[in-house]
């Protein structure tokens, strides 16, 4: 159709996703941006946040959260290279919670700059998440 364009959506496991749909809103670094059939070529990467699937125009969006990754665009395509997704329908609040307290506790114990670091990103995309679904 014209009026639609092809997602690919995967991460390093696996193909999540290949189909037609009419836009999708992705979480990009300097902000989110939609993209429709015939978009300018572009690379972006993604923080953490909400990918917004619409198969057709005026349908309620199919929600997928990632924690990062890459978005290719084309003006017949769109492909999201995550780092991860986490479908919103599984997450535990409670479980979401505890790791957030964790990691806060494993950044203040953290031997050196680079744990601290790679501890600091999960705590960003576990907040993102925390955002989305508190």
């Amino acid at each position: 159709m014209a009026d639609q364009f092809r997602l690919e959506i995967v991460s390093p496991e696996r193909l999540l996703a290949d189909r037609s749909v009419a836009s999708v809103v992705v979480p990009g670094t300097d902000g989110d941006f939609g993209v429709l059939p015939g978009h300018a070529p572009m690379l972006s990467t993604l923080r953490p946040g909400i990918v917004e699937i619409s198969e057709h125009d005026g349908a309620v969006p199919d929600r997928l959260f990632v924690k990062g990754g890459l978005a290719q665009v084309d003006d017949t395509s769109l492909t999201l290279l995550a780092e991860e997704t986490i479908d919103l329908n599984n997450v535990d609040a409670a479980i979401l919670e505890k790791q957030m307290a964790d990691t806060r506790e494993d950044i203040e114990d953290a031997k050196d700059d680079v744990e601290r670091a790679a501890l600091e990103k999960e705590l960003g995309w576990m907040t993102a998440l925390s955002d989305v679904i508190f």
